[in-house]
């Protein structure tokens, strides 16, 4: 994606990545951690702001800071920066609400063909992963980077 992005600091393993969203709100840092599940290649990505007490994820807060398409775009270069470290990941995403999960579809809609030149992408819809296309309700995701070899 050729968007407008924030600049995001990472730990040495690419696992968890923060930066700060600024907007009417002010500014509001940010979190996106990729966590391995109990399927050996899976990981689930968390994003959401820091919470200033325990310094995890609030998925649940409503920040209406008027960026989250520059926020969006953070998030996907975060996924950029931790497959080209894990390449055979496997991210599992779905948001805190199905609120959220739509808002996140609608994002990925807005830039498919970006998307698809680099990840493959399915969409659970209840009962079956399917591959995503617009139209489906997804109540989860599923991306993996597409791995490019050359034969000679």
């Amino acid at each position: 994606m050729k968007r407008e992005k924030y600049q995001l600091e990472s730990d040495a393993n690419l696992f968890v990545f923060e930066f700060i969203s600024i907007g009417p709100k002010g500014k509001i840092l940010k979190l996106v951690h990729y966590s391995e599940t109990n399927l050996k290649g899976y990981y689930n990505i968390g994003f959401g702001d820091k919470d200033e007490v325990t310094g995890k994820i609030n998925d649940t807060s409503i920040t209406n800071n008027g960026d989250s398409q520059k926020v969006l775009a953070t998030v996907v270069s975060s996924l950029y920066a931790f497959t080209e470290r894990h390449p055979d990941a496997r991210i599992y995403a779905e948001g805190s609400t199905d609120g959220r999960t739509r808002l996140y579809r609608i994002g990925i809609t807005k830039n498919l063909s970006d998307i698809k030149k680099d990840f493959y992408l399915f969409c659970f819809d209840g009962s079956q992963w399917l591959e995503f296309e617009e139209g489906i309700k997804c109540q989860a995701f599923l991306i993996q980077r597409k791995i490019i070899t050359f034969v000679k």
